[in-house]
């Protein structure tokens, strides 16, 4: 039986560390009928809080949005972007260390009728190639914003580790006005992997 990622995973460790591990694990979200709806997670970002000047906690915000982040790893932060998109993260570290990782894209694995159901795209590999495209694909919407990611409601399985030597590092996508923290390279993702967002 697959094993759900514990605690420690989240809690141990740098998050850019963390990030690099997440490729290759499973993020299951069972529908309405507990049939399980998963993705292979082949593409990161990590957002290393307070001193990140892409980061939604950047400068030590705590709002209504970000309150989360500042919670104890191993949970789920939702934001809403563009009037349209959900796109989920990992919160990782320590309570009052508002490091997340946003997963930017999925391969699929179970249950992709499901997916093309809610996607009704004309490619697969349209299905989970961005994140609010896999969260729309995955069910995934606000109301799992601040969700146990031990839970039952959606987790994260552990799963062979992508080889360092196929794992490229990159810069963040869509992150412009960050200053000199928009050239760090950390976005990770799949080497050759068709349902990367972008190369």
């Amino acid at each position: 039986m697959p094993q759900r990622l514990p605690t420690e995973f989240y809690l141990e460790g740098e998050t850019l560390d963390t990030a690099r591990k997440l490729l290759g694990k499973l993020l299951v979200v069972p529908d309405e009928k507990a049939e399980r709806v998963s993705g292979r997670i082949v593409e990161v970002e990590a957002y290393l809080g307070v001193e990140d000047k892409a980061a939604h906690s950047y400068g030590g915000r705590i709002t209504e949005r970000t309150k989360v982040m500042f919670g104890r790893g191993g949970t789920a932060y939702i934001f809403f972007v563009y009037g349209m998109y959900h796109q989920f993260n990992v919160v990782t570290g320590p309570s009052d260390h508002p490091h997340v990782v946003l997963v930017r894209a999925l391969e699929p694995v179970e249950n992709i009728e499901i997916m093309r159901s809610r996607r009704r795209v004309a490619k697969d590999r349209d299905l989970t190639s961005g994140p609010g495209k896999l969260c729309i694909a995955m069910g995934i919407d606000r109301s799992f914003y601040g969700e146990s990611l031990i839970g039952n409601r959606i987790w994260i399985e552990d799963a062979p580790a992508i080889a360092p030597e196929n794992i490229v590092a990159s810069k963040r996508i869509g992150i412009d006005y960050a200053g000199e923290y928009a050239d760090r390279l950390w976005r990770y993702y799949e080497r050759d992997n068709p349902f990367v967002s972008r190369k």
